[in-house]
């Protein structure tokens, strides 16, 4: 079993409009109204992906009741600790003739101390038997910048294997209290070590900077595919997946899926090789369908013989 952690839950409505154009009145060809949060987006990808998971974290409201009703419809899992305020909604707009992609984030409901002990407590009890506790996405409102830090900490004393997936500050600090795995995105590990990534030696650096923060494992997921930075008992082994070309439909949440799919091969016991190549399949394969977290497990088997994977060596001086 595996749990997923969305503190910033939220409800996505993602429409389709040919021809999008500002200040212009459009109706929708498509809509797609699904539960959020990075978390959420890869407790379906792990779900369709045949593993056990159970989606928690923060619901409020009349949008927290909806974000419960979707993933209940989804056949999810889920276990969420109720909060007063309101949970938030986030709107995408796809125009598929432009090949552009626009979103409106709410900020999401302000999380008072009581409500984040009793999400605490569910940890605690949640991951009990779990292979893993995957923390992933923003925090809400009220809640500190260590919150994560706080939490990997208390389940890592406790035998758990976490992993975290953030941006800014509550990435820094979720790092230096020592996860398994850390998977930002490009953007976000760029803004965590605080270079840009060009070539391979820019990504190398990287991993290498954000497992010295505190991660025992990193896999950095990018538009073409990842670069990881795996530890095998005492040894490091450093890796560069390219993802095959498509046609994207949507890239919105294929980084999500990427991770899912990592995690869902490990617990296969793949080999390092073997879950890369089935990670960046299983995002390609997201890439190719709207809503964040879908993707079909026949598309992304059609599309791992495409994967390519090498092995790179150290950055001198590292």
């Amino acid at each position: 079993m595996i749990v997923t952690v969305t503190l910033n839950a939220a409800v996505d409505r993602t429409l389709t409009v040919p021809n999008f154009q500002r200040g212009q009145r459009h109706r929708a060809s498509e809509g797609l109204t699904l539960a959020g949060g990075k978390g959420i987006n890869i407790a379906r990808a792990l779900k369709q992906s045949g593993v056990p998971v159970i989606a928690t974290g923060l619901a409020g409201g009349k949008t927290g009741m909806r974000i419960i009703e979707e993933l209940t419809a989804e056949a999810i899992l889920n276990d969420f600790v109720r909060i007063e305020d309101e949970s938030r909604t986030s709107t995408a707009i796809v125009d598929p003739t432009g090949g552009s992609y626009t979103e409106v984030n709410e900020w999401g409901p302000h999380v008072g101390p009581e409500e984040l002990e009793m999400l605490l407590e569910k940890l605690t009890y949640l991951s009990r038997g779990a292979d893993y506790v995957i923390f992933a996405g923003s925090l809400p409102r009220g809640v500190d910048d260590g919150f994560y830090g706080e939490a990997i900490r208390e389940l890592n004393r406790r035998g758990a294997h976490t992993v975290l997936d953030s941006e800014g500050e509550p990435l820094r600090k979720g790092t230096q209290a020592e996860p398994l795995l850390v998977s930002p995105n490009e953007r976000e590990a760029e803004g965590l070590v605080g270079q840009e990534f060009h070539d391979d030696d820019d990504f190398l650096t990287g991993l290498e900077a954000i497992a010295e923060l505190g991660a025992r494992n990193v896999l950095v997921t990018s538009e073409s595919g990842c670069w990881a930075l795996l530890r095998t008992e005492r040894e490091w082994h450093r890796y560069r997946a390219l993802a095959p070309r498509v046609d994207p439909v949507s890239a919105v949440g294929s980084g999500d899926v990427l991770l899912a799919g990592f995690i869902a091969a490990r617990l296969e016991g793949r080999s390092d090789e073997e879950a890369l190549r089935a990670a960046v399949a299983a995002g390609t394969a997201s890439t190719l369908e709207l809503g964040a977290g879908r993707f079909e497990p026949r598309e992304a088997g059609r599309l791992v013989a495409g994967v390519e994977v090498a092995e790179l060596e150290q950055v001198a001086g590292q």
